[in-house]
């Protein structure tokens, strides 16, 4: 497994269908980690970053994690054109900061994609474990697995009061934020979201756009995340979550089932007119695709498309996505060259 691999595969294991798939898309865990006695990356010079780098490079490749979690390749994000730094963006492998500054940076991801690692992005190490539906527990535990294995080789800074120690305050503790990306069209469409994100954000949850902070809710999509990471367990983080999630998920489906009862017919022509937009479009932007695939994905949640999957509709997220499109045709093109790619992409797929 080779990470151009990574960037070539239209399909990662959270694209996958899991558990409470009409409404979650995936569940994802991360740790903030940081080794001892070497500055935070912010105030690292070059030697301190690249003792960094060769350190995570071992740990991460040693036999017991290549026997615990399959082969992980470390790469470096200088060897990686901007194009394929973006669609490990686009497939939430990494976050957007990451990639701004590729200079003494590094990515590891596992062959299926569920465990990835920013090295000296905010923190000398983020582990992120990412899975289909709602697998917030399965997560935490394949998260742990990977962090007790590199702990096998490198000394993380720890305080016994104050727990792990990161170089953001709000990350200090258990270093633990755990999220859900969510499907929710029917709170939106009934503008009942406003309430929901208000009442999630009291219970002391964060909630986000698509690919996270200061992003915007592409298609209908949400995340929503702990906010508090010293005081509570790792596990307590993972049990409120779960909560409020659950809650969410019956919201949204009670919320379906009132607008397909009272409004079939419009729910039915709003879900065919945009699978037909989708099929028959010759030119197509990337936000009016997220917008009609949330769209015809409310239509496969509710029985109103036969033959397509969730997962085909979550491979479609990623696969029209711009630097996606650019990588599969070679280079670089402008928005409308994009927008035409795009239209013959969804056509393919949806024949």
């Amino acid at each position: 497994m080779a990470v151009r691999d990574v960037i070539f595969g239209a399909s990662s294991r959270w694209l996958f269908e899991g558990p409470e798939n009409d409404v979650v898309i995936s569940s994802r865990v991360r740790l903030a980690r940081n080794l001892e006695d070497i500055p935070f990356p912010h105030l690292m010079n070059e030697d301190q970053a690249s003792r960094v780098l060769h350190g995570v490079r071992l740990a991460a490749t040693t036999p017991e994690v290549y026997r615990e979690l399959g082969p992980m390749e470390f790469v470096m994000l200088e060897e990686l054109s901007p194009l394929e730094r973006q669609i490990l963006v686009e497939k939430h492998l990494v976050s957007p900061q990451f990639v701004q500054e590729p200079r003494y940076r590094a990515v590891v991801v596992s062959e299926d994609e569920a465990v990835s690692i920013m090295v000296n992005e905010e923190d000398h190490l983020r582990i992120q474990v990412i899975l289909p539906g709602l697998q917030l527990e399965e997560a935490y535990r394949l998260a742990e697995k990977t962090d007790d294995l590199l702990e096998g080789t490198l000394n993380f800074a720890f305080d016994e009061r104050r727990g792990y120690l990161t170089a953001c305050p709000t990350n200090v503790g258990t270093g633990l934020r755990a999220s859900v990306m969510v499907h929710l069209p029917a709170l939106v469409l009934t503008n009942q979201i406003g309430n929901v994100i208000n009442a999630v954000t009291k219970l002391g949850m964060a909630v986000r756009g698509f690919y996270g902070e200061g992003t915007e809710a592409l298609g209908n999509l949400f995340q929503i995340s702990n906010q508090v990471t010293l005081g509570p367990s790792e596990e307590e983080i993972i049990s409120n979550l779960l909560g409020v999630t659950r809650q969410i998920i019956a919201q949204e489906r009670s919320t379906r089932e009132y607008l397909y009862r009272e409004n079939r017919q419009a729910v039915e022509d709003r879900v065919w007119r945009s699978y037909g937009l989708l099929k028959h479009a010759r030119i197509i932007t990337s936000e009016e695709t997220m917008r009609l695939l949330s769209d015809v994905r409310l239509g496969v949640a509710l029985g109103v498309v036969p033959g397509l999957t969730q997962r085909q509709i979550n491979e479609l997220m990623v696969i029209t996505r711009p630097a996606f499109l650019q990588k599969v045709h070679g280079g670089e093109m402008n928005p409308y060259e994009r927008d035409l790619l795009r239209a013959q992409v969804i056509r393919e797929k949806l024949i």
